[in-house]
């Protein structure tokens, strides 16, 4: 971790693996729904500590000291759709029933077929 987040606990709401790429593992203390095997042999062995919630909680109920790791926010598929598609420079993946050949590619789409709006 960060050097102003030495120290402190680092929690996730997910299960934590084993990365093999990761050559050294430093003395960690991680608090998490589940773990792997190899992955709290790995942190037990370079010096953690693997809490669960409730060890979490009975430490610090405060939650001082902790801090919350997570996933990129716009990772998701959803995000992909949100604006308005058909909007002039707008690159939205609308919502479609199917890709196929009548679904979203007529008069408009492309210049085959007529015209096609500028982006």
């Amino acid at each position: 971790m960060k050097s102003k987040k030495e120290g402190k606990i680092a929690v996730v709401v997910g299960t934590i693996t084993d990365d093999v790429r990761v050559l050294d593992c430093p003395k960690l203390r991680i608090c998490a729904l589940k773990f792997t095997d190899s992955a709290r042999a790995r942190i037990l062995r370079a010096g953690g500590e693997c809490l669960t919630f409730d060890q979490l909680a009975m430490m610090c109920p405060t939650g001082e000291g902790t801090v919350l790791l997570r996933g990129p926010k716009n990772a998701r598929e959803s995000v992909r759709h949100f604006g308005a598609p058909g909007a002039s420079g707008s690159h939205i993946k609308p919502y479609i029933r199917s890709k196929g050949r009548k679904f979203e590619k007529a008069r408009g789409r492309r210049n085959s077929r007529g015209f096609k709006v500028k982006a």
